[in-house]
């Protein structure tokens, strides 16, 4: 049984880097009377290429400080952990919190329309999991699945590239994989893609439908929270924004993600 929450306590978010937030800011959009805690583990980042027994322990560390903070819920707001840690987050603290993850909100508005072809774009991490390929065809056994490894583009994004001609070039090259030929839907499996949505949406000329998991999260915490009795309808907003490493770009690039003016506050929980 989860342990007795209050409505005024935080939603935790967390995600390998900055990415996460923006699904932090599709939920404060949908839930404004909502706190979020954040914590974005800038000091191991990008989880994409490591190991999902590192990814799990990272993961393992960070929820256990969001529950010393309270949060009545955590959201995985990272596709390579959501792939690698969830299972494991679940057998240790379901009883502690609720959770909620990017992956499957995100399958199960694929599944819902009923596409034929679907293709997938992902880190390393994501793509060798499996995750998505599973869950797909788990619920639509006709559906053809594709996925591709795009490791350039978190980076890429990270820095500020994705409205010049190096990230068109880079986002072109990937899109025009063979792999991707003749879909009629594109999941963005990172939180760090919704950022180029619109230079994707203009690569297949609109032709193609993109999902990403920003809005259908936001939907899904909405949901649960509803379900517990746990809604905040008290107009708290108190949002925290905790990184295990810091550096001056990184406050910088979170305007990128998130477009209010916000403080990181530096904390090494390793």
């Amino acid at each position: 049984m989860i342990q007795v929450h209050k409505k005024t306590q935080a939603i935790g978010v967390f995600d390998s880097g900055i990415g996460g937030l923006t699904v932090a800011n599709a939920i404060i959009k949908h839930l404004p009377n909502e706190e979020i805690i954040y914590f974005g583990d800038t000091a191991h980042l990008p989880y994409g290429d490591k190991s999902a027994d590192a990814i799990r322990y990272y993961s393992l560390k960070i929820v256990k400080f969001l529950l010393e903070k309270q949060c009545k819920m955590i959201v995985i707001a990272c596709n390579s952990a959501a792939s690698a840690a969830y299972k494991v987050l679940l057998d240790f603290f379901q009883d502690q919190t609720i959770f909620v993850n990017v992956v499957d909100p995100l399958v199960e508005a694929v599944v819902q329309a009923n596409h034929k072809k679907v293709g997938i774009i992902a880190t390393k991490a994501t793509t060798h999991s499996g995750v998505y390929p599973y869950k797909l065809l788990e619920a639509q056994a006709s559906l053809e699945v594709q996925s591709l490894a795009t490791p350039l583009l978190v980076p890429m994004i990270e820095e500020g590239y994705f409205n010049d001609n190096i990230s068109h070039a880079i986002i072109e090259k990937y899109l025009s994989n063979p792999i991707l030929a003749n879909i009629d839907a594109l999941i963005l499996a990172c939180t760090h893609y919704p950022l180029i949505r619109k230079n994707i949406e203009t690569f297949f000329k609109k032709n193609v439908k993109i999902y990403d998991s920003n809005e259908v999260t936001a939907r899904k915490v909405r949901e649960k929270l509803t379900e517990s009795n746990l809604l905040n309808d008290q107009g708290k907003s108190n949002h925290q924004f905790f990184i295990s490493d810091y550096t001056k770009s990184f406050e910088e690039t979170t305007r990128i993600f998130y477009k209010e003016k916000i403080n990181l506050e530096y904390c090494p929980i390793w």
